[in-house]
């Protein structure tokens, strides 16, 4: 399924990697997914699936602050408003709007759960060329113990339509509604993780074979994390690339 030709703004319109070991990164994600890479300048590189734009992937830095790990990009026509909105409704600018060689402009910002999320204003690049096929971004989900405070946060800087599934002490989710599709939601996980544990975005990655990928995922050199399980969108597992960084997999229910 191609990505629209224009993303609608607040959707999911990018993902990029920070890694320690790029080489290392690279050909986990080239046996994981067939991804193949292409320069987009000052040691970025692009992931393709098929030719087309799927993610991005750069070296983390050895005075990061922020540990090796995947950030989901959310599409602004002004980064520069979305990161003072942002500061207006809870949240916070990690990194102000910075122009990417003619590429776009990204912003980084932290959401009052403390995740971190991205905020990409398109120009050459406009974001992803392909989703929701096996080796792409399938969906985009926040953990957060802030739930309430997140929704409000992503309605008030990103414009999101909201769904709520669900609104019990058992289970509540929101889901963010772009054109009569649904790409992104919202987790309470209080009850999965810590107190101090700081809220985070996670990725889900198509896949044919969930037992397959985590399978092979092992053999070079990742970790399994979550074994996969049957859920009612479809068969799901979460692993852990060579450095640590986490990203879920997904064969969707027909």
């Amino acid at each position: 399924m191609p990505t629209q030709e224009s993303i609608p703004l607040g959707a999911p319109n990018w993902l990029d990697l920070a890694t320690s070991d790029l080489a290392a990164a690279q050909a986990f994600y080239s046996t994981l997914f067939g991804w193949t890479y292409e320069s987009g300048g000052g040691g970025y590189a692009f992931c393709l699936k098929n030719g087309s734009q799927v993610a991005g992937m750069m070296q983390n830095s050895d005075d990061s602050e922020f540990p090796d790990g995947w950030t989901t990009y959310f599409a602004s026509d002004d980064a520069q408003a979305t990161c003072d909105l942002a500061d207006e409704s809870g949240g916070q600018s990690a990194i102000q709007p910075t122009e990417v060689s003619g590429m776009g402009t990204m912003a980084l910002l932290v959401d009052p759960g403390g995740a971190s999320v991205g905020v990409w204003q398109g120009a050459e690049h406009r974001g992803f060329q392909l989703i929701g096929e096996p080796g792409s971004a399938v969906w985009h989900e926040l953990y957060t113990r802030h739930y309430r405070a997140s929704v409000l946060f992503y309605e008030l800087v990103f414009g999101w339509n909201t769904t709520v599934l669900s609104d019990t002490d058992e289970f509540r989710y929101t889901t963010a509604e772009f054109d009569g599709r649904s790409l992104a939601g919202i987790m309470d996980a209080t009850a999965l993780i810590g107190e101090d544990t700081p809220a985070s975005w996670q990725v889900y990655f198509g896949v044919d074979d969930v037992d397959a990928t985590l399978a092979l995922a092992e053999t070079a050199g990742g970790r399994i994390i979550n074994p996969a399980q049957d859920s009612a969108y479809g068969r799901l597992g979460t692993l852990a690339d060579p450095t640590g960084a986490r990203l879920m997999v997904m064969a969707p229910s027909e």
